[in-house]
């Protein structure tokens, strides 16, 4: 059922969720739009109403939401430095935003065919007697070239218990990692780049598993004192110091916790 209420203002007019898919099309300027404005005109229709619906308030109170949002990432300063991963989020983010939308008119349009059809069978009513006897040489004969043993056999078909599907994972590739394997794995790169971030010690991995292993090593020689960790700004690199010894044998590290679960 697609949403009542109205948008009345000097820029636009018109369904309110038709107001958003527009803004996010960028054909219309979201500065101009008033959003105190269509929140005062919307309380006055809901006054008006003999009975709350619930459909119509929720549905707003979602696409209002999303219009403050992107009203206050256009509003806020961007940060000059911004990075091209946070850049990155932004957009999906808009992304998101865009699908949410679609997702919400798919169901809207669904709705609405769904309630055409109902209001359609109830105007019909199926035919309930059989056929009359002058149609019945009419109708084929199912059984034509068909006897009992064809008819068996059927049933038997029918009857016999179908094999479990069986999935195979043969092709699924297993990582085996370890947290003491990635210390070791640190302990001979970290003394040669003195000071290095989280990001470079991690580009050349793929499996997101390995990433997590990896930090997990990271906060294991933190714990035993051969690093320093250092954040320069919120949200930043995590930069990783070497602190211990240049000449360190990864024999002497301490029993590294093991990680379950």
């Amino acid at each position: 059922m697609a949403m009542p209420y109205e948008v009345q203002t000097p820029i636009y007019e018109g369904p309110f969720d038709l107001l958003l898919h527009l803004i996010l099309r960028e054909q219309v300027d979201l500065y101009e739009i008033s959003l105190a404005r269509i929140v005062d005109a919307y309380l006055v229709e809901i006054e008006k109403m003999d009975e709350l619906d619930l459909d119509v308030t929720t549905e707003f109170l979602l696409i209002a939401a999303t219009l403050v949002e992107l009203k206050c990432k256009r509003l806020l300063p961007e940060d000059a430095d911004i990075d091209l991963d946070d850049e990155f989020a932004l957009w999906e983010e808009r992304d998101l935003l865009i699908a949410r939308l679609l997702d919400c008119k798919t169901f809207k349009d669904a709705a609405q065919v769904l309630g055409f059809l109902f209001d359609t069978a109830v105007l019909s009513a199926p035919r309930r007697a059989g056929l009359d006897e002058r149609f019945m040489e009419i109708a084929p004969d199912l059984l034509v070239g068909i006897d009992l043993q064809d008819i068996k056999s059927a049933y038997l078909r029918a009857m016999t218990p179908r094999p479990k599907p069986v999935v195979s994972i043969d092709h699924i590739h297993n990582v085996r990692v370890s947290v003491t394997e990635a210390c070791e794995e640190l302990i001979d790169e970290l003394p040669r780049m003195g000071r290095v971030t989280f990001r470079r010690l991690t580009e050349s991995l793929v499996e997101r598993l390995e990433i997590v292993v990896r930090f997990l090593a990271v906060l294991e020689l933190f714990k035993q004192g051969y690093v320093e960790l250092d954040q320069p700004r919120a949200f930043g690199d995590i930069e990783i110091i070497w602190v211990g010894s240049p000449t360190f044998d990864p024999a002497d590290l301490a029993g590294v916790d093991s990680y379950e679960g």
